[in-house]
């Protein structure tokens, strides 16, 4: 979890600013025999990122790539604000910030390398993930112990929660949502 001074800022986060590639991925290109990107995302993270929302702060998605399996990923997590196709990411986050009235320091941003710097130079607080790129790395005021595409986010979504004094909380309100095994079980699964 973030030291005391990470902590501090985290808890002022409105909204958390993810890059895709080597942050929710894990970085690699692949290429079907007829051309189609596919990626691979980790389940954790998705969890971690509906418990964030679900705790009141807002998500959005900056990537220089757009794709069809990105696409879907986000539909399936519910997040609007994606920002795809966007080699400029400081336009994207100027966009993003005329269209919510938030501010740079409300916002915690996810990235892992050289295109992330004018973002994690900006934001209230700058993240990234172990594996990214170093001067990333140095940028940000946390670097997580997972790598992207590995549950870094989850990691740093619960950090956020655990900094607010909210992941246990919101821990149980999503197991109460999945309702009690015991009596499902007893009803044969209904």
């Amino acid at each position: 979890m973030f030291p005391e001074d990470v902590a501090s800022q985290a808890r002022e986060v409105r909204m958390l600013v993810l890059d895709v590639d080597g942050v929710l991925t894990d970085g690699g290109l692949h290429y079907g025999p007829d051309g189609e990107v596919m990626k691979r995302f980790h389940a954790h993270d998705g969890l971690g990122l509906k418990l964030l929302r679900r705790a009141g702060v807002e998500l959005a998605v900056i990537s220089a790539k757009r794709s069809a399996p990105l696409a879907r990923r986000l539909a399936d997590l519910g997040i609007e604000r994606a920002y795809l196709g966007r080699e400029d990411k400081a336009r994207a986050m100027a966009s993003l910030l005329a269209e919510t009235g938030l501010a740079l320091l409300d916002l915690a941003y996810v990235g892992d390398d050289l295109s992330d710097l004018p973002l994690l130079r900006r934001v209230g607080l700058p993240l990234s993930v172990a594996g990214a790129h170093p001067r990333a790395q140095a940028a940000a005021r946390w670097v997580s112990e997972r790598r992207g595409g590995d549950g870094a986010v989850r990691e740093i979504c619960d950090a956020i929660l655990a900094a607010r004094g909210t992941l246990d909380d919101a821990i149980e309100a999503y197991l109460a949502e999945q309702g009690d095994p015991a009596r499902l079980l007893e009803e044969g699964g209904a």
